[in-house]
């Protein structure tokens, strides 16, 4: 197969390293790239990939499967104007997208679905009072003083707030509703009761009726050690969570994943993609948090790295609705499962972020990290600047490492993490601190 990746950050530089090295993939391209998988040896086009037309015209008639990174070009229709001529695509359509799109019209349908979730409430700019009054009605109703503000429309991974006071989750009502926080993204937000519990994120590949779980991660929002500071798009992840087995995946599987699966088929629509499920173990069970459409980033990095089997197979299936003919395959190395080896990634980000990042300033260091036994380093905000490689966003590399045991592989994260030059980067230093205290 010939395939495209759409998407510039460190997921889709993981997802073009990993399908390259699927026996069924003669050839992996990327639009529009970074300057790490250029360096891995891999064809770019600088293309916008949310424009369906610009898309269309690179893909037709050269590739027989195109893999969406983000999810801006999914919720943009590209995948729809891409199976319009008749490109297989690995990524829902528009309506799916909505998942994502809006978290109001998720939440609808996990109540449709049955799927355990918080109490919610959603509201527009014009219901601020009302807004307000829910505020004090859910603390009152689930005993409990968090509140998770959430922004209806994409924000980067941002659009969320765990308020840990009324004046506070006021203030953040006051300034989504309004626009003043993510513009028109915002002005219609979800209320949620805030849940307690460890939170991990659930994977699995869907083709539209079979969905199979391919893999668990933990991974680490706020910009701080000790899980401090705001919430960002995600500071580092590891893979597999110790405290999370099969007999729970199984119940993740048959209470959320599958009747989600069932509610979209209900609405006659058919999702072929990635269900990126975010839940809190609570003490009451799993519940969801929320649906993304794409693989998560950091946590798609680290998946990569474990990942065994016929990748490209796998997913193809998964845009043709032949799923279950890959699960069923004989021979081994086309079947897709899990290693049993431990992987982490570490994100290092530009002084300021999340807030006001710099960009600009000159990188060095990766060859001497990429030296490290079991340690790849991706790409996620970085460009080519006179000849030099500089930082270009606010999540700039992602130090992901695999071994036996994760203190092993922690260990390498951090030993690459030290060669990595870039002023004023910053990088937690607690990243997989839960599984290693479980391991010692």
């Amino acid at each position: 197969m010939k395939v495209l990746v759409l998407g510039s950050g460190g997921r889709e530089h993981a997802l073009c390293w990993r399908l390259s090295q699927d026996e069924s993939v003669e050839e992996v391209v990327a639009a529009p790239g970074n300057p790490g998988i250029v360096e891995d040896g891999f064809m770019c086009f600088d293309i916008d990939p949310t424009d369906p037309q610009e898309v269309c015209e690179l893909a037709k008639d050269k590739f027989d499967l195109v893999v969406v990174g983000p999810e801006a070009p999914l919720v943009a229709g590209v995948g729809d104007a891409l199976r319009e001529i008749g490109i297989s695509v690995f990524g829902p359509n528009k309506d799916g997208a909505q998942l994502e799109g809006s978290k109001k019209w998720m939440k609808d349908l996990l109540v449709e679905a049955g799927v355990p979730t918080a109490q919610h409430k959603s509201f527009e700019s014009h219901e601020l009072e009302s807004a307000l009054q829910y505020l004090e009605d859910i603390r009152k109703i689930s005993n409990v003083e968090l509140s998770v503000i959430k922004t209806d429309g994409l924000a980067g991974g941002k659009g969320v707030i765990v308020t840990e006071s009324l004046e506070q989750a006021r203030k953040a009502v006051q300034e989504y509703l309004s626009g003043d926080a993510f513009g028109q993204a915002g002005t219609t937000c979800v209320i949620e009761e805030g849940l307690t519990g460890p939170e991990i994120s659930v994977f699995a590949i869907c083709d539209g009726k079979d969905a199979t779980c391919i893999g668990v991660a933990q991974d680490h929002k706020r910009v701080g050690d000790d899980d401090t500071g705001p919430n960002t798009g995600g500071m580092g992840a590891y893979s597999p969570v110790p405290f999370v087995d099969d007999l729970m995946i199984r119940e993740i599987m048959d209470t959320c994943i599958e009747p989600t699966l069932k509610a979209l088929q209900a609405r006659e629509i058919s999702y072929k993609g990635v269900l990126y499920a975010g839940l809190m173990l609570t003490p009451t069970g799993p519940k969801m948090i929320e649906y993304n459409i794409r693989f998560g980033d950091p946590e798609c990095q680290i998946l990569m790295m474990r990942l065994t089997g016929d990748l490209a197979m796998a997913l193809k299936a998964c845009a043709d609705g032949e799923l279950a003919n890959i699960l069923m395959q004989e021979r081994k190395s086309e079947q897709l499962g899990l290693s049993d080896y431990n992987a982490i990634t570490v994100v290092i980000s530009a002084n300021g972020y999340p807030v006001s990042p710099v960009l600009g300033n000159e990188i060095s260091g990766i060859s001497a990290a990429n030296d490290i036994e079991g340690v790849k380093v991706f790409h996620a905000g970085t460009k080519i600047d006179d000849g030099h490689l500089v930082s270009a966003g606010g999540r700039v590399l992602n130090v992901t490492a695999i071994a036996a045991d994760i203190s092993t592989a922690r260990d390498r994260a951090y030993e690459a993490c030290g060669f990595i030059k870039l002023e004023g980067a910053h990088y937690r230093n607690d990243i997989a601190y839960q599984a290693v205290e479980v391991q010692d």
